[in-house]
């Protein structure tokens, strides 16, 4: 079968590999549609930060070459001894997430950060490919209220689902939501059907736009260099309650705690390739509380399916282009590239 290989730095490519076979407990699911993260552009350009490389992953037993793509959904084909609550033919979405279950974490409750975690696409073979083999029980099935194209973004709308989550927001609280990416305005929509007041930030007036149009109550344009007077004028002279940073950028994580009110709450969402540098008596001083946020934990992703399926998170408006997997490269992994930055989701259809 056809799958897209991360190799390493700069390093992607199409390549037939051997069609894998369900074992027991697994399904062998065809997918219908991967979607292209900020994340894998991250890694083919700057990693391997988060892919498995040097070293095989113990839960998996993977490293590089690895299939890409972890924004997974797809139908089930075929069912391995044992498996029983999915059958073929069923649609699901890949919770791509694999833990330990047996460390000290895990049994707290705390699997996003299991030291052995797995993840689809990064230390185990994803979804850029026809099929894809992954544990029965670490599928979602998909209700007829989420088309095939909609639960692409399930795994993303996951990973607000975690953040918000995480934030420990209240219904009535102001929240700026840095980054009007995917993510961000997933984020978004879920702080505000938790009953939050939504402040959107980013440089991109059709971000913003887009960001209004999906509930947001208000927008700030960060090129104008007053994002801090405006959202102090915004919330009474006081600052958002929580900021949630999903952008990534270098200096956003900064200017997410700085933006904080006094006593408030920073969610870090956002996969970071600089370092920036950061004054913590701003964190001390003032009593903030930062939180960093990633992957999801149990119940996430079937939360995350249930707001898609009841329209509270919407994500139709965020497929920016569907593409065959023979020009996932040329038009998918070099458009998201562009400085201009004007697709939000490419879902690539593997076909096959």
């Amino acid at each position: 079968m056809l799958a897209l290989r991360y190799h390493g730095n700069k390093d992607i490519r199409l390549e037939e590999i051997p069609e894998p076979a369900a074992g027991a407990g697994e399904v062998r699911v065809r997918v219908t549609y991967t979607g292209i993260c900020a994340t894998d552009i991250e890694e083919w350009q700057f990693g391997p930060l988060w892919v498995q490389h040097g070293a095989p992953n113990p839960l998996t037993g993977r490293q590089t070459p690895l299939t890409l793509g972890h924004e997974i959904t797809g139908h089930v084909e075929s069912a391995g001894a044992g498996v029983t609550g999915v059958r073929a033919g069923d649609r699901v979405a890949i919770n791509n997430v694999l833990t330990c279950g047996a460390c000290f974490w895990c049994v707290r409750g705390q699997q996003a950060v299991c030291p052995s975690m797995a993840v689809a696409g990064l230390s185990a073979d994803g979804g850029l490919a026809q099929f894809i083999v992954w544990p029965a029980d670490m599928v979602v099935p998909l209700p007829d209220t989420v088309s095939d194209e909609e639960a692409a973004l399930v795994e993303p709308a996951t990973v607000a689902v975690r953040a918000v989550r995480n934030s420990g927001v209240k219904a009535g609280d102001t929240v700026a939501v840095v980054g009007a990416g995917t993510v961000g305005l997933l984020t978004a929509q879920a702080f505000r059907a938790s009953g939050a007041r939504v402040i959107a930030v980013d440089i991109r007036e059709e971000s913003l736009a887009i960001a209004k149009s999906l509930g947001a109550d208000h927008t700030v344009n960060a090129a104008s260099g007053n994002v801090s007077e405006e959202l102090l004028e915004l919330t009474d002279g006081i600052g958002p309650d929580i900021v949630a940073e999903t952008a990534g950028a270098a200096n956003t994580p900064v200017d997410a705690i700085n933006w904080t009110r006094r006593g408030g709450t920073t969610v870090l969402v956002g996969i970071y390739s600089a370092t920036p540098q950061m004054n913590f008596n701003n964190i001390v001083g003032s009593e903030r509380r930062v939180v960093g946020s990633v992957a999801a934990g149990p119940g996430d992703m079937a939360v995350a399916v249930g707001m898609i399926g009841s329209g509270r998170i919407r994500v139709r408006e965020l497929i920016t282009a569907k593409v065959p997997l023979e020009r996932a490269i040329e038009d998918g992994f070099n458009r998201m590239l562009r400085p201009e930055k004007d697709a939000f989701r490419i879902l690539i259809t593997p076909g096959g």
